[in-house]
């Protein structure tokens, strides 16, 4: 009878593969200092955590994201400073003070 039966869709399950690293190490070092003053419980080992943000140390553009753009503001900077030069050039028809 399985012609005249409709399937039921699957169900959406979003699994996050980017993970944010500084804030699971901080969400840790808080229930780690709870549970030596004794405020949780112990914890039984799990082994998920060896296994979380690895997927991102072996995908370059995963790294990518993670690092981010670290000299996008210099040269951001150094082609602003380059236009006002030129701005001031075309503006004057010197660069330095007047002759």
């Amino acid at each position: 009878m399985g012609m005249f039966t409709t399937r039921m869709p699957r169900k959406y399950r979003r699994v996050s593969i980017y993970t944010n690293e500084r804030k699971e190490n901080l969400q840790k070092l808080v229930d780690r200092v709870k549970r030596e003053q004794g405020e949780l419980p112990d914890q039984p080992y799990d082994i998920t955590d060896r296994f979380k943000g690895k997927f991102s140390k072996y995908t370059p553009h995963a790294q990518r994201a993670q690092e981010g753009r670290k000299l996008a503001w210099p040269v951001i900077i150094m082609i602003i400073f380059a236009l006002l030069l030129v701005w001031y050039f075309l503006q004057t028809g010197h660069l330095y003070g007047r002759h």
